[in-house]
């Protein structure tokens, strides 16, 4: 899951694997096949510069190392939060698994036309 990660990410910044590791100090000859044995899984990355690659693609390293697209896709989006919204989430997230019958409400709700939604949402905000 790490390769598939970097891959992704470096390609969403529009970088190359030489770019990547220049970027990294590596040089570019050195850094480009120091990226493409990541990439291909021949290399394990160790923390540091796991972290240097995390702050160079702008991720997290967490979001590098997710278990699975949904995870890695939460982690970014966390990330990605301002602090009252991810304090916010840090509360909510456990209580939709806390109670599996909210989680379908709330999905559904979400897959709901804009102006049905907009309704559904306001009468949630009125019962507070």
């Amino acid at each position: 899951m790490f390769a598939a990660r970097l891959i992704q990410a470096r390609q969403l910044r529009g970088l190359s694997q030489r770019a990547l590791g220049d970027r990294m100090g590596l040089g570019k000859e050195k850094g480009s096949s120091r990226i493409n044995r990541y990439e291909h899984q021949v290399t394990a990355i160790g923390f540091d510069n796991l972290g240097l690659l995390a702050q160079l693609l702008d991720v997290p390293a967490a979001y590098l190392l997710a278990d699975d697209a949904a995870m890695a896709d939460a982690i970014l989006a966390l990330a990605q939060a301002d602090d009252p919204q991810r304090e916010a989430l840090a509360t909510l997230i456990p209580a939709l698994v806390q109670d599996p019958t909210l989680l379908p409400k709330l999905v559904k709700l979400l897959d709901m036309p804009d102006r049905e939604q907009a309704k559904a949402l306001k009468a949630l905000a009125a019962k507070d």
